[in-house]
Parts: structure tokens; C-alpha cells; sequence
């Protein structure tokens, strides 16, 4: 019940900024999880077994490293690494990596943990009779719509993770998505040789829809 409400205050308040709720939500306990790995794991055998056995994080997660000040602790990681890679070139044979990036992998289980608590939320009426004895109780539906919503790979994910996508969020997301192929759809005819009236109809988000289009995509993670 404790991680229910811990995820329901943080897709409310990623919901009030700009962007996948989501992806917000990702890049900030990356972010936290890095920072705690250099603070606290350094010196955990398990996770530095882990580490090692992924050959390190992946070239994302690596650049991470580049913003944050503990270089003992990032050179200590390294050394590992770079102590396998010199053991594989003497035996000119590159070893297999058993385990993928660990901040990949805590992105991974962010994603599936999110993506099914939100796809569990109840419509609005449900969620607001189940509620009602509770003034201070915002139903998830609520304030999810009013977000710019999930980005497409999320969505998409969202699907093969959930047994059902909820009717609310169906047509939240689904018809947010047949609208940017519409108005992307205008904007391609109204581009061509001849049709600048046209074009100057355009609304000013129209006119560069295809930043939301090429934003909504791709995920926002960092």
C-alpha cells in the first residue's frame, strides 16, 4: 500500500510537467539511483560483481558518470572493467557479457512498476465512488489527463505489459495519437508547392507539429 501511494504522488507531480509522466519520472530516479550506487554500493560485492559482469553501463548511463563528483568511486568501477578488457585482449577473446547495464535493468523495473500501476487505475466514476469519503483523495484518471500523456514507446509498452488497458487511458492516449497523425497529415499537404495560404492557416503548433510528433516518438529519457 506504502509503494501504491509513493507512485501515485509521483505520477502526480510528473503529471504537472511538460512531457512524458513517465519519462520525467525515469530521469529522475536514474538520476538518484546512480548517485546512490557511487555513495553506498561501491563497496557491495554483490553489486560490484554485477557490475562487472555487464562490462560496465551501457554508453548512456556511462556519460551519466561524467556529471557527478565522486571520482573515486567511478574510477574504482572502471578499474574492474578495464581489468576484464586487458585479460580479454592478452587471451584475444572478447567474454560474454551474463547481465546487462544495472541502471538499464533499474529502468527496466521503473518502467514495468509504473506502466502497470497506471494501467490498474480505475475510470473516473469508479475511482471517484470508491474515493468520495476521502475529499483530499484525487483519482489517478483525474490529473493523468490533463498531462501531455505517454510518449509512444510507453504506450506501447504499456500494452504488452498490462491484461487490459483501461478504457480511460485507451482513449486518452489513442486519440491524442489519431490527432498528431491528422494534424501531421495538414501539415505535409499544406507544405506543398502552392498551398502557403494554406500553411499560414495553420495555428502556430501546427505550423511545428512535427516537434511534438518527432518528441512524442521517441522516449524521453535522458
Amino acid at each position: 500500500m506504502v509503494d501504491k501511494h509513493v507512485n501515485f504522488f509521483a505520477l502526480q507531480k510528473a503529471c504537472e510537467k511538460p512531457g512524458c509522466p513517465l519519462c520525467t519520472i525515469i530521469n529522475e530516479r536514474i538520476d538518484r539511483y546512480i548517485d546512490g550506487m557511487l555513495f553506498e554500493h561501491i563497496s557491495d560485492r554483490t553489486f560490484r560483481a554485477q557490475y562487472r559482469a555487464a562490462g560496465g553501463f551501457c554508453n548512456r548511463h556511462a556519460e551519466a558518470l561524467l556529471s557527478y563528483r565522486d571520482g573515486l568511486a567511478v574510477a574504482i568501477l572502471g578499474r574492474d572493467t578495464l581489468q576484464d578488457y586487458l585479460a580479454d585482449f592478452k587471451k584475444k577473446k572478447i567474454r560474454k557479457r551474463k547481465e546487462i547495464c544495472p541502471a538499464c535493468a533499474e529502468q527496466l523495473r521503473i518502467e514495468k512498476e509504473f506502466l502497470t500501476f497506471i494501467a490498474e487505475a480505475e475510470d473516473n466514476k469508479k475511482a471517484e465512488t470508491e474515493t468520495a469519503a476521502n475529499s483530499e483523495d484525487i483519482p489517478l484518471p483525474e490529473f493523468f489527463v490533463k498531462s501531455d500523456g505517454l510518449c509512444i514507446p510507453h504506450y506501447a509498452k504499456l500494452i504488452t505489459y498490462a491484461k487490459k488497458v483501461p478504457k480511460w487511458l485507451k482513449n486518452f492516449q489513442e486519440s491524442y495519437f489519431a490527432k498528431l497523425e491528422e494534424r501531421t497529415s495538414r501539415f505535409i499537404e499544406f507544405s506543398a508547392w502552392g498551398r502557403q495560404k494554406d500553411f499560414e492557416s495553420l495555428s502556430d503548433a501546427d505550423k511545428v507539429v512535427w516537434k511534438e510528433l518527432a518528441a512524442t516518438l521517441r522516449s524521453q529519457v535522458k
